[in-house]
């Protein structure tokens, strides 16, 4: 199995994006997440959805929207609305910012070990 962050932005009007995709995947979502991070004394949250993965060649997307939503506010309010219509619940923690990372690739390594241990992501199979 193949799982892999799609970025989609920094969570301004790509949030609405993000949005869209879990209203017309809302069967397939396995997880939403709020990743809090501090960054220059304020915090911030990216925002996730985990799709379960495709049924043909085993493709696991995680649609992120990196560390530009400030936390809290009216985008998260939405994203929590969005959630709650769907019937999931937002898992919200604390993580390292990506900028603590020499690349993002790196950064959502990091991720996904942690989504692991938690038993938020399946392990490769």
């Amino acid at each position: 199995m193949i799982q892999r962050f799609i970025e989609l932005g920094e969570g301004y009007s790509d949030l609405y994006e993000l949005l869209e995709i879990m209203e017309t995947n809302k069967e397939r979502i396995s997880q939403l997440l709020c990743l809090k991070v501090k960054k220059e004394d304020k915090m911030y949250a990216s925002l996730v959805a985990v799709l379960h993965p495709a049924s043909e060649g085993k493709f696991q997307p995680l649609y992120i929207c990196r560390e530009g939503v400030p936390y809290p506010s009216k985008r998260i309010d939405l994203f929590e609305t969005k959630a709650a219509e769907l019937n999931k619940e937002v898992i919200t923690f604390d993580v390292k910012p990506s900028t603590d990372f020499a690349e993002t690739e790196l950064f959502f390594h990091y991720l996904t070990g942690i989504l692991r241990l938690n038993y938020l992501l399946p392990p490769l199979t």
